[in-house]
């Protein structure tokens, strides 16, 4: 470490970082906006940026109940990929995927984004049929996945149990090699400070109450820190967007639900691609810090609970245990959960709403997060064109009144993250 380093360290730690300049403007509301963004995670801001980057608009607001980051942005396990079965899926996907690639340098900031691989474990003749059916359909649009045998897996991660007598035996895997984590709230400064840097008001602890409205058009928003006016409004809420659009009236076919998710005790690199299943709904991966994270099942019932349940995390515990055993010597620091919404058909909806100049970004699932930068673009078109990106062309309010559903699994929203 240099001399000027340590004295900024020093003077930091003496000071409590008070020479440090904000990231982004504290801003207080204006009287009104061309467009005000309802939502201050990563989904919200990464339209900011777009809006004001690609399509030119500067007289933007986010405003965000809390504070920035602190939603379902702060409250995940922080997965990346692209290898979903679907095509409107995994080209939608592998559009985010590829601005992840480039995010930092784009940014100007680092989101740590780590390409270790996210691997898909088969735990039986069905599985390995399902793994080379989601390869093949990836393969003709493009995107990389590769079959691996069960020698293979057990080589990548080899403290797998590859016993045949393991709870739940190995038979193979498909692995994204370009697939990996980042770090979640690294993506929402990223995205605030660039939204800043071009004009955005960033307006936090603005909590939104109800919408104004005039000849059937919304008109701007009421918030506890009174009313700001704007002829375009966008709610991007995470588990709150059937709260929020109740507010202007309107019945979403989405269901939140709480989905919870912890972290060990740091400890050395034992675990260096993320791991999932195709049969089980648990995935591990190992942070920067060096803790192993866990994520599994939702509770499966309505709520708005930021807070999940024990036998949800004894079942994640016992699922990770028995794919990777070292696991069990690992005390548990900490859990959290977020709120997701639960589409219909367990796919997003980037959509205008039967309200005019009112628009929905919401119904990720669990896909929210991986999909930020790729929501973002797509959403600012259209918001400022009205006209749906092409690639999120499929995610319409419309699709379920048509029957024209996107169904990863073929059964509805439970099993999507498989």
């Amino acid at each position: 470490m240099s001399r000027y380093s340590a004295l900024a360290l020093l003077r930091g730690a003496l000071t409590g970082q008070r020479h440090w300049q904000p990231a982004w403007r504290d801003a207080v509301p204006k009287k009104s906006y061309d467009v005000v963004i309802i939502g201050g995670g990563g989904h919200g801001l990464a339209t900011a940026y777009y809006l004001a980057r690609h399509h030119g608009l500067r007289n933007i607001a986010v405003v965000e109940k809390s504070w920035i980051g602190g939603g379902n942005t702060g409250r995940n396990t922080t997965i990346v990929r692209s290898n979903y079965r679907q095509a409107p899926l995994h080209n939608f996907f592998e559009m985010a995927l590829k601005l992840w690639e480039g995010m930092s340098d784009d940014l100007n900031f680092n989101v740590m984004f780590s390409p270790r691989g996210a691997l898909f474990l088969g735990h039986s003749d069905s599985d390995m049929r399902q793994l080379a059916e989601r390869g093949d359909a990836l393969a003709c649009d493009g995107i990389d996945a590769e079959l691996l045998s069960r020698d293979q897996v057990a080589k990548l991660v080899p403290l797998l149990d590859m016993a045949d007598t393991a709870r739940f035996p190995i038979q193979g895997g498909m692995i994204q090699r370009r697939g990996g984590t980042a770090r979640h709230d690294a993506v929402a400064w990223g995205y605030a400070r660039a939204a800043d840097a071009l004009g955005v008001d960033i307006i936090q602890n603005c909590e939104v109450t109800g919408f104004s409205m005039a000849g059937g058009r919304v008109t701007g928003v009421e918030t506890t820190r009174g009313p700001i006016g704007a002829d375009k409004v966008g709610i991007c809420v995470a588990g709150n967007s059937g709260h929020v659009a109740g507010l202007a009236g309107i019945r979403l076919p989405i269901e939140a639900q709480t989905l919870q998710a912890f972290v060990t005790e740091p400890v050395k690199p034992m675990i260096d691609t993320v791991i999932m299943s195709q049969s089980l709904h648990c995935y591990i991966s190992q942070s920067d810090k060096g803790g192993i994270v866990l994520g599994g099942d939702p509770d499966q019932f309505p709520s708005y609970a930021q807070r999940g349940l024990a036998p949800r995390l004894e079942k994640t515990a016992a699922e990770a245990i028995a794919l990777v055993p070292a696991l069990s010597r690992l005390r548990m620091v900490r859990c959290w959960s977020g709120t997701t919404d639960m589409s219909f058909d367990g796919s997003p909806i980037i959509s205008a709403l039967p309200v005019d100049g009112l628009y929905l970004n919401g119904g990720w699932c669990y896909g929210g997060f991986k999909a930020t930068p790729g929501s973002g673009l797509a959403y600012a078109q259209l918001l400022a064109t009205g006209v749906p990106h092409p690639l999120a062309a499929g995610f319409g309010l419309d699709r379920f009144a048509r029957g024209a559903t996107i169904d990863e699994a073929g059964v509805g929203p439970w099993p999507q993250a498989r």
